[in-house]
């Protein structure tokens, strides 16, 4: 940072100078900020950007940082996308759940899909919930509520409902 900025000993500090070594500031605290938040979790590129400016860093260090650990893999919306649509399949969710969580995080919708789209199927996911729990209206509703296609939860259901009685 101080090299950077072009000082050294015997070097006067003068008014060039001194706004280089600020710029250097902001970009060392804007990428020192990034990884604190990266150390804690894995951050989409809008979730990084989002924390830094919270923090207040300027949006040239801000929009640097970014790049700079994108660049260098640290940030990574396509691996984001992946574990954590994995995640939230493991913990019951649907597809249209997960679509939206990813979407709210900032990651485009071509990722997206794709991470969807190496899930295990929708219909495999809603027959594990049934036999967990039973096929009933209120597990319908369950699914329904977890992002699940109506396709997803009618089939299986009505299979297993019992037959209305006239």
């Amino acid at each position: 940072m101080i090299l950077a900025s072009g000082l050294g000993v015997g070097v006067e500090l003068d008014r060039e100078r001194a706004r280089l070594l600020n710029r250097e500031l902001r970009r060392h605290e804007a990428m020192s900020r990034a990884a604190r938040a990266l150390a804690r979790r894995d951050l989409s590129e809008r979730e990084l950007g989002d924390r830094l400016e919270r923090a207040r860093v300027a949006p040239a260090a801000r929009n640097e940082a970014v790049a700079r650990l994108a660049g260098a893999g640290v940030v990574d919306d396509e691996r984001v996308a992946r574990r954590r649509a994995e995640l939230l399949a493991e913990r019951g969710c649907g597809d249209a759940l997960i679509r939206h969580d990813l979407a709210g995080r900032g990651i485009g919708e071509e990722l997206v899909e794709v991470a969807v789209a190496a899930l295990e199927p929708e219909q495999v996911r809603v027959a594990t919930i049934l036999r967990e729990r039973g096929s009933s209206p209120k597990t319908a509703r369950y699914l329904a509520r977890k992002g699940f296609s109506e396709d997803s939860i009618g089939d299986p259901v009505a299979e297993d409902a019992p037959p209305a009685v006239r």
